[in-house]
């Protein structure tokens, strides 16, 4: 089929944005540029603060002409590496515990989604607390088998996941979170830093003080509720943190239950602290996941097959040291230990039918095939009947994954040949046990189209070991040490230089636990696999006035194949995501060349106000990129995953940020373009396919990426009590999933608008509420592909359209209170 230039996707006009605009809308929410503005009659923060229980910021030093606050950053994992944010040769983005908890529902998710520069979400399950986030065309998910492309730090222990790099908000108690950066591609913060970094400070009881209780419900049977207490008394400090949710959700079978704890105990000497914390959480979320489009257009809410469920249980220990040695050095060193206990639960359509007449006429054949179905242990499926006249699957996994590891990162600041040096140092590692089993059982589709077991035979029915369905037990160790260096230099006291860089290696091991299996090819599951690359970075800052900023850069970045993606990389042995271990060739390392310049500064503006502005152009090359990719040899579920070659994501970050007595508004606009850079075939149900693959060719645009997105909103006091809000966001079309040749009608674009307020009641009682997709608006969040032949067994020979979407949220509304203490 022709490629063809498809319109915006249902985006007519955005003159609203212009208006918006014209209004004096600004800035992107936590554009860190660290610049000096104008004297007023308060101290100015030229970057929004970390929330009410954040110090204020250090002053400028006393020889500027402007005596103002500016903000630092932290340019490196561990705490103690800040630096004067208009010296970072990058673009960042801070988001304080303000921005975070907005209106009872503390949330990262939302927060990027509302108000970052060049963050887009997709969702694949279909529950709201499991979105993937894009930054640039990077993907951080929290489902195991998405390759990841940005790393993410907590209080200077990482937090990705050692088996999948996932990173699980879920079990994050988010109110406890003090602030967010938003790093672009920044090589010191170790492996699948490609696209960029979050690093994640927590509250303690130094920086909190007082005790707050939020609960708030609404639409789609929702509960959510937290709580926080900070104390501090002499050099010792307690913080605790509690965060619940609960939904039915506005699909079928798209129910959440969420629940996680933090706590923090610090102790502050002369020239020391100590922080020890202590991180629970449990969350078990049902996604309804992609429904094919003529269903959909029957019943909006409809799951297609079912139960699609994920449990995860998480527990986590730290504890973070600084000593400042002199006045000039400080060290800092973490340790930690994680565990993550997830089962996951995913119903799908037939593996297996009956084999009809024939030498197996009494069995049942692999997808309908003359090859008998078999059975673990040996043997043959047994022929069943099922009363529906739907077959089916489940798939069942469990990881459990225990991750550790330990820093230490020197600073020290001194005179370089009289001029002003700043350097970073440290090494790291971090290393990952886990224990994996999956398996795959063959059972009926009831009418409500969920799995059960054949009848008369137990939960979860037959055990399967055929091509894609192998049964798998295995052990997972894996070691990551890093050693890094960092020196910001002043040459002028305009112009300063940034150079440094890190050494990552990688070593992880496979061994499989079951006995050989035929259907495991080439070496199995036995595998050792060593990664090594050195990632420079270098850049520049230029102080053009007092106000106005120019930067750039050039850095590298690696991410080595995680075990997931090892274990299954084989076309001809593939597995489900669900069921992801089948054998284990190598994949190469996927490193971005990151090219990355712009602009940054600030104005005054009346009513003692500040103006900040930020506009970035980012340019990377990720070589050896891996993607999964549909099995062209087996089911219809089934896949693997592939180096692909390189792939450019570049564009361009306009940010605005308005802040003054009564007004605080931001817009944003990203330009995104993401292209493959090399060409491949790859087998889809895509209707373009012919003979069930599409070719993809060297400038088609990845899928699930808009090439535009446009967020707006702007928050006004009414009276010093009373203060409502609008926020919109507005987005292009995306190509599907499966159409990486960009042939097919793409996912419509959208826009959104939310409205807030809250009413001070007291000095220590708030309430609130907000308006989400006030105009309603019909969209989908998630857009792919599904098995023509798989519908037609499921649904009804009259179902052959293999489009399937994700239906995004209605209008919904919520209310609630907050009571300090």
């Amino acid at each position: 089929m022709e490629k063809r230039d498809f319109p915006s996707g249902g985006i007519r006009s955005f003159s609203f944005c212009a208006m918006a605009v014209s209004a004096g809308l600004a800035a992107s929410a936590g554009i860190a540029d660290g610049q000096v503005v104008p004297p007023a009659q308060n101290p100015i923060v030229v970057a929004p603060a970390a929330g009410a229980e954040t110090p204020p910021a250090k002053a400028a030093s006393s020889k500027s002409p402007i005596g103002i606050r500016t903000i630092r950053v932290n340019v490196a994992p561990l705490g103690g590496a800040e630096i004067n944010a208009g010296k970072w040769p990058a673009a960042i983005q801070q988001f304080g515990s303000r921005q975070i908890n907005r209106n009872g529902n503390p949330s990262v998710v939302s927060a990027l989604d509302r108000s970052a520069s060049g963050v887009n979400l997709q969702n694949s399950q279909a529950n709201p607390y499991q979105p993937d986030i894009i930054y640039h065309g990077f993907t951080l998910s929290p489902i195991q088998g998405t390759p990841e492309g940005i790393s993410v730090y907590v209080n200077g222990a990482r937090f990705n996941v050692p088996f999948g790099d996932l990173a699980l908000w879920s079990v994050l108690p988010q109110v406890a979170i003090r602030s967010i950066s938003v790093q672009d591609a920044n090589p010191l913060f170790g492996l699948n830093a490609l696209g960029g970094a979050l690093d994640v400070q927590m509250k303690n009881g130094f920086t909190y003080h007082g005790a707050e209780v939020e609960a708030s419900g609404g639409s789609f049977g929702t509960f959510r509720g937290n709580a926080q207490y900070g104390v501090q008394h002499g050099n010792v400090a307690a913080y605790a943190a509690i965060q619940g949710a609960r939904s039915s959700g506005w699909r079928d079978a798209q129910s959440s239950a969420l629940e996680s704890f933090y706590g923090d105990l610090g102790w502050r000497g002369p020239g020391a602290e100590l922080h020890v914390n202590a991180t629970l959480g449990h969350s078990f979320l049902n996604g309804p996941a992609a429904t094919p489009v003529q269903l959909l257009a029957v019943n909006p809410n409809a799951e297609y097959t079912g139960p699609n469920s994920i449990e995860d249980k998480y527990a986590k220990l730290s504890a973070t040291l600084t000593d400042r040695i002199n006045a000039r050095t400080s060290l800092q060193a973490v340790l930690y230990y994680d565990n993550l206990w997830e089962h996951l639960i995913n119903g799908n359509g037939p593996n297996d039918l009956p084999c009809g007449a024939g030498p197996y006429g009494g069995d049942m054949c692999q997808g309908g095939s003359n090859t008998p179905a078999t059975l673990a242990g040996g043997g043959y499926v047994p022929y069943y009947a099922s009363p529906t006249g739907r077959y089916g699957s489940l798939a069942v996994n469990t990881t459990n994954t225990n991750g550790y590891g330990a820093s230490l990162q020197l600073t020290r600041k001194q005179r370089v040949f009289g001029l002003r040096n700043h350097i970073v140092a440290g090494v790291s590692f971090d290393g990952g046990f886990t224990n994996y089993t999956a398996a795959s059982y063959d059972g009926i589709l009831n009418a409500e189209r969920n799995y059960a077991p054949p009848p008369g035979i137990a939960y979860p029915g037959y055990k399967s070991d055929e091509a894609g369905a192998v049964p798998v037990g295995i052990v997972v160790r894996n070691a990551y040490y890093g050693l890094y260096l960092l020196d910001t230099l002043d040459l002028t006291r305009r112009l300063t230089l940034t150079l440094g860089g890190r050494f990552n290696i990688a070593n992880i091991a496979l061994h499989n636990h079951n006995p050989p299996d035929q259907y495991v090819g080439g070496q199995g599951l036995n595998a050792r696999h060593y990664y090594k690359h050195f990632n420079p970075d270098i850049g520049f800052a230029y102080k053009l006035t007092p106000l106005a900023t120019l930067y750039g850069s050039y850095s590298e970045a690696n991410a080595v194949p995680t075990p997931a993606e090892l274990s299954c990389a084989s076309p001809t042995a593939s597995c489900t995501l669900a069921n992801f271990i089948a054998t284990d060739p190598n994949l190469k390392q996927v490193v971005a060349h990151t090219f990355e310049a712009g602009l940054r500064g600030a104005f005054l503006v009346p009513d003692n106000g500040t103006l900040t502005y930020n506009v970035d152009y980012y340019h990377a090359v990720a070589n050896n990129d891996i993607e999964f990719l549909q099995s062209p040899y087996l089911g219809q579920y089934t896949g693997y995953f592939a180096n692909i070659g390189s792939v450019l994501r570049q564009g361009v970050d306009l940010a605005l940020k308005l802040n003054e007595r009564r007004w605080d508004a931001y817009f944003t606009y990203s330009r995104i373009q993401a292209t493959y850079q090399s060409g491949f075939l790859v087998s889809s149900h895509n209707p373009s396919a012919v003979g069930g693959v599409i070719t993809v060719q060297p400038g088609d645009f990845l899928p699930a990426i808009p090439k535009n997105i446009f967020k707006f909103g702007a928050d006004y006091k009414i009276t010093p009590q009373w203060t409502v809000g609008l926020a919109g966001n507005a987005q292009t079309y995306t190509y599907l999933h499966g159409d990486q040749s960009n042939q097919q009608p793409p996912l419509p674009g959208f826009v959104t608008l939310n409205f807030n307020t809250s009413y001070k009641v007291t000095p220590r009682v708030t309430v609130f509420g907000e308006v989400d997709n006030l105009t309603d608006a019909k969209y989908y969040e998630f857009g792919g592909f599904s098995s023509p032949a798989g519908e037609a067994l499921t649904l009804g020979s009259g179902y052959n359209n293999p489009r399937a979407y994700s239906v995004a949220a209605p209008i919904g509304g919520y209310a609630g209170v907050r009571v300090k203490f």
